[in-house]
């Protein structure tokens, strides 16, 4: 006869300190997870997304300012599951209507769900960001979750409903565009995609 599984551990906030800096690490539904830091075509498609949307939106330069645009932020939210523990996840870029934040936490986190996330997608975190991520994100109440493919040349916009970010539309190669949260200014994705 087998012996009963073994009970699996869940993974605390100590396990994701011990990650090496040179990885990204995310603590979802007690499990640990851990990525190699962006290659450089994420990287930049990232870089250049925060450049172009954070002028108008944050510095209010060609643009209605008002918000804050960070790059990785550390997210804290309570796990469902688990009450006392948190999901911590790691996305791209956020935003948050200084509405709702006027000012920064004194915290290395941030508790308050963003009001925009973006992804940018790898071969190795494709699968994370869609199928665990975006639902945490829904659970949360982000209004808009965008999903960049650097590879593809792609641009995915999801929008909140009833809990859960669903796909609203997906914009491909260079097109210039205006896409909610930011549809004040018009959004040249060109220049996303290194050449």
């Amino acid at each position: 006869m087998g012996q009963p599984a073994e009970k699996r551990r869940r993974a605390t906030y100590a396990d994701l300190e011990a990650v090496p800096p040179t990885k990204v690490a995310e603590l979802i539904g007690g499990e640990l997870y851990v990525f190699p830091r962006p290659a450089p075509r994420h990287a930049n498609a990232s870089s250049v997304l925060g450049i172009e949307i954070g002028g108008p939106f944050q510095r209010g330069r060609g643009g209605p300012g008002g918000r804050w645009i960070l790059d990785e932020p550390e997210l804290h939210f309570p796990d469902p599951a688990s009450p006392g523990d948190d999901d911590i996840v790691v996305p791209d870029l956020a935003g948050w209507r200084r509405e709702r934040m006027p000012e920064l936490p004194d915290t290395s986190y941030f508790p308050l769900a963003p009001d925009w996330v973006c992804e940018v997608l790898s071969p190795s975190t494709e699968e994370h960001d869609r199928t665990v991520k975006i639902p945490v994100y829904g659970r949360e109440g982000v209004r808009h979750v965008w999903l960049v493919d650097p590879i593809k040349r792609t641009l995915e916009v999801y929008a909140l409903s009833r809990r859960a970010c669903v796909p609203v539309g997906t914009h491909r190669e260079a097109a210039r565009v205006r896409i909610e949260p930011f549809e004040a200014i018009e959004l040249d994705r060109s220049a996303l995609w290194a050449t």
